[in-house]
């Protein structure tokens, strides 16, 4: 793997292997652990995904700000809920629209 975004390719093949019960709150403890590893390490650099990272003020736009005080792990099983989605799916949705907004 290259980067956070090959472990989230991996991740969104078997969601079910990195995050207890496929949650989106759990993948985004495993991404603080990433970061923290990249930081202790030297290596990248931050990714989008610490607590107050790109994505996270990316969301907030995205779900009309109605969760945007909360982690954004749980903003989107929230959001997910409200649309009647799996978290998952929803998180992948918004991480390829992420992905084409912001990384031209």
């Amino acid at each position: 793997m290259r980067d956070v975004y090959d472990f989230l390719e991996d991740v969104r093949l078997r969601p079910g292997l990195y995050a207890f019960q496929s949650s989106v709150l759990h993948l985004q403890s495993i991404l603080l652990g990433f970061n923290v590893a990249v930081e202790i390490h030297g290596t990248a650099g931050s990714t989008a995904f610490d607590a107050e990272g790109a994505f996270r003020e990316w969301l907030r736009h995205q779900i009309n700000g109605q969760y945007g005080s909360l982690i954004w792990g749980y903003a989107i099983e929230l959001e997910a809920k409200d649309r009647g989605v799996p978290p998952m799916d929803l998180f992948f949705e918004l991480l390829d629209k992420f992905r084409a907004e912001t990384l031209r």
